[in-house]
């Protein structure tokens, strides 16, 4: 796994290569153009494919390797980061993980069908499990290299096959994850810079691309690509028939090595499925992949997409990892992702000895009991509808029923759904579909009366039967009842050159405020008269003079040096406009001002009012907090 961490620029134009990237691409191979452009799927086709994984919603992602029993340790020394970045980090020689990990991986306890019956009681419906990581260790009977699971340990047996089996049985959809782009394992392997002179690892590279090294570097990866990758591709698809390859890491193998990999792939199994992650510059091949670890999501477009959040801050098991996230995180994710039409890929890294740790039992016995009851209906098969968010939660929808996930719930028993326009003919709780709920029309909201007690504090669904197809107003009815009401930057509309950052914790926020014209807007409309005290958060760096070479959690990659982030931004509300001076600092939270609002229609606006740095700095929400008028 990696960080994504630079997002795109145009979601919806993502199936491209830079203008430049792509020109400078094509100088040196001239067929490259013409073999990049027929990667684009068609809509058709690509439609056609994607349509289970469009209904699925929730899969299964599994780490797990002869890594696993380390725990992210090695010689009494303990690590953080991916624990299936081990040798990497700890610079173990090819020949003592042989000896020493392969050589030792006996995960008696390992049971395919208790994995899989785990996985489709949580709501999974489909899995996803590393064939081979960046180790370049296969867990699969492979024939191309016998540094695999069946000849190099002394468990002997192909837990692939049992869990392709496992999987059919359940009716769920399996697919490999397969490091297409670093092997660790072998001379002519890619990134193993301590045991080889290899010009993909940290020592020669550097922290450079593959383009600054290309002379040195695309013999070794072109070799690498047509004797291991390649054939190990086949054999997966020969031999185990999968729903989806999903690869990584791409932007450490050149462009065309990964086009190669990817025409394979798709002439090996014209209908499989192929992640986002295939082909560097692309963002997306079949779907788009968000960042590691994601906390938020934005508005993606008209794509498919999938995040990938894992259970605590590692893919594979690591003892010394102990922030694991709440069951509700999850479903709170899960609903995030639905209600933006998108997929959530949920990982967990099962210990050395075959068995799911008890942490992520406890999670997923959560998940699954609020999927028992809500999952089926209210997440499978769902649509975004066109409601704006609201402050209490996030909306989904089949055909015209309409399903409200109430984070909040409200503590007066009236929930206000805002901006619907379609009339209600039922309500009721999803958990209690016998007992219908009043609902009352005022102007374009509607108003249902909710029992004072919450019945599921985490998320509890209410389901509207709407007389014809879903209508809204697009603008979001700003809350006098909520404490305060949060405005993420994700659910925001930009301008000029302002950008979303990643989807993880660190980076969910807007990026790229240079100049006047970059903005944060949100459309927002307010039904009566409300003084509201302003709060905003953001990310302000700090100046860095100079690059720096920092530990990426897939080797060593340049941080660029910055003038950091100072100015003056301003917030707009309904022609009033607040403005204070920036404060550098990872997490700012601070009072902007007050302000009275009439009733209306209008937009809310972060912009900057001057830049003396780089830029002027990274929102990640504004907050209004109600005040007696």
């Amino acid at each position: 796994m990696r960080n994504m961490k630079t997002h795109f620029c145009s979601i919806i134009l993502a199936a491209a290569l830079s203008a430049s990237t792509l020109s400078c691409f094509a100088q040196q191979q001239p067929e490259s153009k013409t073999g990049l452009s027929a990667m684009v799927p068609d809509k058709g086709e690509l439609d056609k494919r994607m349509r289970w994984f469009d209904n699925a919603r929730f899969g299964m992602f599994i780490h797990w390797g002869v890594y696993s029993p380390l725990g992210c340790s090695w010689n009494g020394k303990r690590y953080n980061g991916y624990g299936e970045h081990i040798q990497r980090m700890a610079r173990i020689p090819v020949e003592v993980y042989k000896k020493e990990v392969a050589g030792r991986f006996n995960p008696e306890e390992f049971d395919a069908e208790e994995w899989i019956r785990i996985a489709k009681e949580t709501g999974m419906g489909y899995f996803i499990i590393t064939s081979k990581h960046h180790d370049g260790f296969a867990m699969y009977d492979s024939k191309v290299s016998d540094y695999n699971i069946v000849k190099a340990t002394p468990f002997g047996r192909d837990p692939m096959k049992e869990l392709r089996d496992a999987c059919r049985k359940a009716g769920i959809k399996f697919g490999f994850y397969y490091s297409h782009a670093f092997d660790w394992g072998e001379k002519d392997g890619v990134g193993n810079d301590w045991d080889y002179d290899n010009p993909g690892g940290d020592k020669l590279l550097g922290g450079r691309n593959w383009w600054e090294t290309r002379k040195e570097f695309l013999p070794v990866a072109r070799k690498y690509v047509d004797e291991k990758a390649i054939p190990q591709i086949r054999e997966l698809i020969a031999n185990y028939d999968p729903d989806i390859m999903w690869y990584d890491t791409p932007h450490k193998l050149p462009v065309e090595e990964c086009i190669r990999i990817v025409k394979t792939t798709r002439e090996a199994s014209p209908g499989i499925i192929i992640n986002g992650r295939a082909i560097s510059g692309f963002d997306r091949y079949d779907y788009y992949n968000t960042s590691d670890c994601p906390y938020e999501f934005s508005n993606y477009g008209d794509i498919y997409w999938e995040g990938i959040p894992t259970t605590n801050n590692s893919y594979a098991y690591n003892e010394n990892d102990n922030e694991y996230k709440p069951a509700s995180f999850f479903i709170k994710l899960l609903v995030k992702a639905a209600a933006r039409n998108g997929n959530i890929l949920m990982n967990i890294g099962p210990m050395g000895n075959g068995k799911f740790s008890s942490p992520d039992k406890t999670i997923l016995k959560g998940i699954a009991d609020w999927w028992k009851v809500n999952g089926e209906s209210s997440i499978r098969g769902t649509k975004a509808t066109p409601l704006a968010v609201q402050s209490w939660g996030e909306t989904t929808r089949k055909g015209n029923k309409l399903y409200l996930h109430v984070f909040d719930w409200p503590e007066d028993g009236k929930l206000c759904v805002g901006g619907l326009l379609t009339d209600v003919k039922r309500a009721c709780l999803l958990s209690n579909p016998q007992k219908n709920l009043k609902c009352v029309r005022s102007g374009k909201d509607l108003w249902v009366d909710v029992p004072l007690n919450c019945p599921d504090t985490v998320n509890t669904v209410i389901v509207l039967e709407c007389t014809s197809e879903l209508k809204a107003d697009p603008r979001r009815r700003i809350s006098a009842t909520q404490p305060v009401d949060y405005l993420r930057t994700f659910d925001a509309r930009l301008e000029g050159n302002a950008r979303y950052g990643g989807e993880e914790v660190e980076a969910q926020c807007v990026q790229n405020m240079t100049q006047k014209g970059d903005a944060v807007v949100w459309s927002v409309r307010l039904d009566k008269p409300m003084t509201y005290e302003v709060g905003i958060a953001y990310v302000a760096p700090a100046p860095k003079y100079k690059d720096e070479l920092v530990e990426g959690d897939a080797g060593k990659e340049v941080r660029k040096a910055s003038m950091g982030a100072a100015g003056v931004y301003s917030i707009t509300l309904g022609g009033k406009k607040l403005t204070k001076k920036v404060s550098n600092g990872a997490n700012v939270t601070e009072t902007v001002g007050t302000v009275t609002l009439s009733a209306g229609e209008y937009d809310i606006r972060i912009e900057p009012e001057s830049v003396t740095a780089v830029e002027l700095f990274r929102p990640r929400y504004i907050s209004l907090k109600p005040l007696k008028n």
